[in-house]
């Protein structure tokens, strides 16, 4: 049975736009199945910016799967863009492949050492994998494939024919002026890069619309010698098809019949809003780049309906994804984490909550520094209140579709122990399968882990991220040998909260046992009992506290912080705890 997701709580975006999409298809073309649409261009590494374009639309069509409708996610890979440039930090490629900029990304060579022929394989294999990781169903579209087999020539023929009409709609925009310009000398404030695209569209919204010298075309050939788009059409004729074109790069000149010629593509402001028509898409998003005036997503809609005769999608823009530390995303810069990246240090539904979570215009992060094991604590508070049953509508809606889609629950860990817990210990064990096994079994001695594929996948996920994720310089390495020279130097306060502290551990040797030890040592040093809540207990203590913490970790550790102590603790084992602490 799929786990319910529905709630009629008016937070809930996805079944908002459930519910709209389901009645604008009724509308449009009832008795058919619900289309719903995202586009990927595998110019470069599909990065967790891209993610959203895909988890929004997807979350939208479970939705009305889990009502019991027929839908179809299409997933365009516009592997027939051209390629734009060399992105960087990509391994395998150099600054050679600049040699191919213009062709057509499926013309492009992988980078060296790929098993894939092209180079957009190479990168729609990598998001591929991670979308069936993350439970997404849909069709995936190869614009290679819809354009070489003339899918679309009759769209082609229609809108050069209509070239003018094309070209007058696009004219009400072509004068706007540059954002930052009409600001001029009132800008209060730096312009920043996001806003700046976002007012003036990037990436595809920026290309050629066809404009050109001998006039408005709203196709671009590839060139029969070279087989790059550097390319002007001169000349065509609406009867017989003939287009005339010539080569800017390698000065090629040839007259073909667009009847029957496929070797080339609407340019993008003409090609999208063709598509939608084509295809009948009732919903998909567009990024904040395309959802200004002028903008691709809003030419489109004019186009559409004037030209081809058809209907924009309803389409939310969707904000940015940004990561802890990082500026905002761009595929053409080196390092910039894919989805993939992501799968390797957090389960597939903690990913997908945080796309479910919050609605599409609202901007978010994704952890992988220090932040992560917040955010993984987040997500088991969550789950404890879907499991008592205090959990919010809206938030028993996002965790339903993050661990389960319509077609079934998705893998997760049966015994999902805390992260930041299975974090330090893969950090002290430095992957040891025996000492993990020991270390975690000891947390609950009233209920020991029998194996560590209990807590798999997430143990995996967090021994990814202290391997990948954290620098060399904050591993923790436990010391060799007692530090004799700090030992020596311990005032009595110190040496009498070190005993206290050995006197007990091994009647507090688990993880709650030692807890308890390691804060009530402090409290008992100053007269009070160790079970004495924080109302009952003055300021100073968590001082003394914090002080004990310190010489403990610079005892075992040599420095000042590290993983949570009573998992340290566990991780060190009773026996060396204490020859490091002078026992």
């Amino acid at each position: 049975m799929p786990i319910v997701a529905q709630s009629t709580d008016t937070t809930d975006w996805v079944s908002r736009y459930a519910d709209e999409v389901i009645a604008e298809s009724e509308r449009r073309a009832p008795g058919k199945p619900v289309v719903v649409a995202s586009g990927l261009s595998p110019s470069g590494p599909i990065h967790l910016g891209n993610l959203r374009e895909v988890m929004t639309p997807h979350l939208v069509a479970d939705e009305i799967r889990r009502r019991g409708h027929e839908v179809r996610h299409l997933i365009s890979w516009d592997d027939y863009d051209r390629y734009r440039k060399v992105p960087a930090g990509v391994p395998g490629v150099d600054e050679s492949w600049a040699e191919h900029i213009g062709r057509p990304l499926t013309s492009v060579p992988a980078p060296a050492g790929s098993a894939y022929p092209n180079w957009a394989e190479h990168f729609k294999a990598a998001m591929a994998e991670s979308l069936a990781e993350l439970g997404v169903e849909y069709d995936g579209i190869s614009q290679t494939e819809q354009y070489t087999s003339g899918a679309y020539r009759a769209q082609i023929l229609h809108a050069m024919k209509h070239r003018g009409d094309i070209d007058a709609i696009l004219d009400q925009y072509r004068t706007k002026k540059d954002p930052a310009k009409a600001k001029g000398k009132q800008q209060q404030k730096p312009v920043d890069e996001a806003e700046l695209e976002a007012a003036e569209g990037s990436g595809a919204a920026t290309e050629d619309d066809g404009s050109g010298f001998r006039g408005y075309f709203p196709y671009k050939p590839y060139c029969g010698q070279c087989g790059k788009d550097l390319t002007t059409v001169t000349s065509y004729d609406d009867e017989s098809t003939e287009l005339a074109y010539a080569c800017t790069a390698c000065g090629f000149e040839e007259i073909v019949r667009l009847s029957e010629f496929n070797r080339g593509k609407l340019v993008w402001k003409v090609d999208w809003p063709m598509r939608w028509a084509y295809e009948g898409v009732i919903f998909e998003p567009s990024g904040v780049d395309h959802s200004s005036p002028g903008s691709s997503f809003v030419v489109g809609g004019q186009i559409v309906r004037q030209i081809f005769d058809g209907a924009q999608p309803i389409g939310p823009m969707y904000a940015f994804v940004g990561i802890s530390g990082m500026a905002k995303m761009s595929s053409s810069r080196g390092g910039v984490p894919t989805p993939a990246d992501a799968l390797k240090i957090m389960e597939a539904p903690l990913l997908r909550w945080l796309y479910a979570r919050r609605k599409p215009n609202q901007s978010f992060k994704i952890a992988f520094d220090q932040e992560i094991q917040r955010l993984y604590d987040e997500w088991d508070k969550l789950a404890a209140k879907v499991a008592d049953g205090t959990v919010l509508p809206a938030d028993a809606a996002a965790y339903a579709r993050a661990v389960g889609t319509a077609a079934g629950p998705l893998p997760t860990t049966p015994r999902p122990m805390p992260y930041r817990t299975l974090a330090s210990v893969a950090d002290i064990t430095a992957g040891a399968e025996d000492q993990t096994l020991r270390i975690l079994s000891e947390l609950d001695p009233s209920d020991p882990l029998a194996s560590l594929d209990e807590v798999r996948p997430r143990l995996d996920r967090a021994e990814a991220w202290i391997n990948t994720q954290v620098p060399a310089d904050q591993r923790t390495i436990v010391r060799e040998t007692p530090d004799a020279e700090l030992l020596s130097s311990l005032d009595d306060e110190s040496r009498e909260s070190l005993r206290l502290l050995l006197d007990g551990l091994d009647s507090h040797w688990s993880l709650d046992g030692l807890t308890h030890l390691v804060y009530g040592v402090p409290k008992v040093r100053a007269g009070f009992s160790a079970d004495a809540g924080p109302k009952e207990l003055p300021p100073e203590i968590k001082t003394a506290q914090r002080t004990f913490f310190a010489l403990l970790y610079h005892l075992l550790v040599g420095r000042d912080t590290g993983p949570r102590l009573p998992t340290l603790l566990l991780a060190v084992g009773a026996e060396r705890v204490r020859k490091l602490l002078g026992a």
